[in-house]
């Protein structure tokens, strides 16, 4: 972990907190409630329009969930992380409506400020642990009729979104030429009548392996040299691309019900990536089997740091594991404790 300097930062006389969270997605939550309960009193900044989403993150985009344990009829995505931060607050969390635009992780207690107040000299607040939960988004391609079409027949996460109905026994597409679009199309094989897979380039940037699996699956088409332009549908629901060939310049119609992206997601680590150690790709890189970061006394939980599994349940988790490393940091150094 990266030293600290000696410098001694004061308490804040504005706010001081044991432990801050910042981010109201599955893995902040899921951490704001262990704390809690833990009589830590937790404060969870959720943003205003953080990352661009609402407060409760990339779920607050989607409509039925039906992939998290202990709702066997599926739940709306928003009324899911509603009843996350009901949880939290329950338990005594202080739930802040609030960005956070600088932190200063030099020192313990760490200071952060709020946005607005980063550039007016004021007084910063302070914590004693930080848990980094600001999730990650689906990089998107911008084609004309995506935004009327998100959610209602295009997706991010075929994983999440390709067993719903609406792509049941319909064809579906994949943009994409890495490993990720190959899993994410050969799963979709499970659902769909047939999949077509649109590669940019002569040839895919996905494994030997995976090509193989993915070119050999009879249910897949990959269309090569081939990009999307237009996504098309009744105002409800997607039922058509129009495509184009990117070396001869000519477009045609697919009709598929379904459009995945697999062409990335983007951190949300702009924040802290010049003090915490990330990735190539700008993920927040952690202890392995841990959450805890390349500074001490700040952990990070969920998308952020997770660029494998995406899910809502994997980051819940990931969030609890963060509460129980940042409590017992926290209890060893009131002890005197020294690693």
């Amino acid at each position: 972990m990266a030293p600290l300097s000696n410098e001694k930062v004061p308490r804040s006389t504005k706010m001081h907190s044991k432990v801050v969270i910042i981010g109201s997605g599955p893995a902040g939550h899921t951490a704001a409630i262990y704390l809690a309960r833990a009589n830590l009193n937790p404060v969870l900044f959720e943003g205003f329009l953080a990352n661009g989403f609402a407060a409760g993150g990339q779920l607050t985009t989607t409509t039925d969930v039906e992939n998290f344990p202990g709702f066997p009829s599926g739940i709306l995505g928003p009324e899911l992380m509603d009843k996350f931060r009901e949880q939290s607050i329950r338990f005594g969390t202080q739930v802040i409506s609030e960005t956070v635009s600088k932190i200063d992780f030099s020192a313990r207690p760490f200071r952060y400020w709020r946005e607005g107040e980063d550039q007016l000299n004021s007084e910063p607040e302070t914590a004693d642990a930080i848990i980094i939960a600001t999730g990650a988004s689906a990089k998107r391609l911008g084609l004309k009729g995506e935004e009327t079409y998100w959610q209602s027949g295009i997706s991010a996460c075929a994983v999440c979104d390709g067993a719903v109905p609406i792509f049941r026994n319909k064809p579906l597409a994949v943009i994409g030429g890495g490993d990720s679009a190959a899993e994410e199309a050969t799963y979709l094989t499970k659902y769909g009548s047939h999949v077509y897979v649109l590669v940019r380039r002569s040839e895919l940037r996905a494994s030997k392996i995976m090509q193989k699996r993915l070119l050999n699956n009879p249910k897949v088409t990959v269309l090569w040299n081939t990009v999307a332009t237009e996504c098309q549908g009744d105002g409800n629901l997607l039922n058509n691309l129009r495509i184009q060939d990117v070396l001869t310049g000519e477009t045609k119609d697919l009709p598929v019900r379904g459009l995945f992206y697999a062409i990335g997601h983007e951190p949300a680590t702009a924040l802290v990536r010049s003090q915490l150690q990330t990735d190539a790709d700008g993920y927040i890189v952690t202890v392995p089997g841990t959450t805890q970061t390349s500074v001490k006394g700040v952990f990070a939980a969920g998308d952020v740091q997770d660029k494998r599994y995406r899910q809502a349940i994997t980051s819940a988790g990931s969030g609890c594991m963060a509460a129980l490393e940042a409590e017992r940091l926290i209890a060893e150094e009131e002890e005197g404790i020294e690693e």
